[in-house]
């Protein structure tokens, strides 16, 4: 099995109350298991209530280390606008 972490991010109250992380996060979990990625317990990361123009985040922060640590091979998010709002544009 391929190695992955989960990243869920919502950043305002109201998507917080429509449990709208939980979601994403069930939705991966699935998508993860129909797929044939390993997912530990500890590697489904949730950041509530940060906005994605940041990019210091307790969670993105943890995800960023298991990734450079090697642990993951994929990171499974439900878009990539969980990861940030702005993206590196590269021109050749």
């Amino acid at each position: 099995m391929k190695a992955a972490a989960i990243y869920a991010r919502v950043s305002s109250e109201q998507q917080k109350e429509e449990n709208t992380i939980a979601s994403q996060t069930a939705a991966l979990v699935e998508f993860a298991r129909e797929h044939g990625y390993s997912v530990p317990d500890e590697w489904v990361i949730e950041d509530e209530g940060f906005s994605g123009t940041s990019l210091q985040r307790p969670g993105l922060e943890r995800l960023r280390d298991l990734a450079a640590e090697g642990h993951i091979q994929a990171v499974l998010i439900h878009s990539p606008d969980r990861l940030s709002r702005k993206y590196a544009i590269r021109s050749c």
